[in-house]
């Protein structure tokens, strides 16, 4: 028989009781130890004993959202993970992405994605922009135990605002602290440990209303100087052909490029560096 079911084989009775649209308070309550924050852990820190994800770019341009990562994960001064994905579609019309302890983060990751799945399945609608940040805020506040030991999780959220007014203003930036506290952002934002180059490049190359084209090229190449002075980035592989994620969010819905159209961006941010690397 299944652990956890009854010897009639039926599930206990508190998933049949009527009770809260939060998954991760539902969670809290029948086995809080599957929440990321409430495993125990040995004393002291343990920030080299797991792979760290870096860094994060959200853009916020005329149809909506866009957000990009790199693919590097490292272990101290090693290279744990070159293909790791650190952006994923939190919902239809939302993005997420995370810097930081990669196991904690993905894990984060995907409870987040069932939290608004159960909202939308008990509710019959769909939370709020700021209603999911602030639920992802509650994540990473539960969290902070961890990142105390060393172990944290910085989130980045962005989405198309379906209650917005007018479309271009649609686009949304949320950033977080290991506290729980959430922040928005405008016009476009980073975190991670490259998060101070990417934003120095955005900062000159990003204007508002830009098309997804140009936020596409705005994105890869602060990626591309991140990755260009922060060892724990990872820039274009054209060998390995492991190029950014790049995601967006607009009125259609959320939408990935693929490697293909994500290879010739980069190929062409390359190729205008070849006479001036550090440009």
């Amino acid at each position: 028989m299944p652990t956890g079911l009854d010897h009639l084989g039926r599930l206990p009775a508190a998933f049949h009781a009527a009770g809260t649209s939060s998954f991760t308070e539902f969670l809290s309550a029948v086995a809080p130890e599957m929440l990321p924050g409430r495993r125990p852990l040995p004393p002291g820190m343990a920030t080299d004993v797991s792979a760290h994800a870096t860094t994060i770019v959200a853009i916020t341009c005329a149809d909506g959202v866009l957000m990009g990562g790199d693919r590097r994960a490292t272990m101290g001064n090693l290279i744990a993970q070159r293909d790791i994905e650190k952006v994923f579609a939190a919902d239809a019309y939302s993005l997420v992405g995370m810097a930081g302890t990669a196991g904690f983060g993905l894990e984060m990751l995907r409870l987040f994605q069932v939290e608004l799945e159960h909202y939308e399945k008990i509710e019959g609608t769909m939370l709020s922009l700021e209603g999911k940040a602030n639920r992802l805020a509650t994540m990473v506040r539960n969290n902070l135990g961890a990142a105390m030991q060393g172990l944290a999780v910085v989130p980045l959220f962005a989405g198309f605002d379906v209650d917005a007014k007018s479309v271009d203003k649609a686009g949304r930036i949320f950033s977080f602290d290991v506290a729980g506290g959430v922040y928005e952002e405008r016009g476009y934002d980073s975190i991670g440990s490259g998060s101070l180059f990417a934003k120095s490049s955005m900062k000159k190359r990003y204007k508002p209303g830009i098309t997804t084209a140009d936020a596409v090229k705005v994105a890869v190449e602060a990626l591309y100087d991140a990755a260009d002075d922060d060892t724990a980035t990872g820039g274009p592989d054209l060998l390995r052909g492991i190029f950014p994620v790049i995601m967006t969010a607009t009125v259609e819905g959320t939408h990935r490029f693929t490697d293909e159209e994500t290879r010739a961006v980069a190929e062409a941010v390359i190729a205008e560096r070849a006479d001036n690397p550090g440009a």
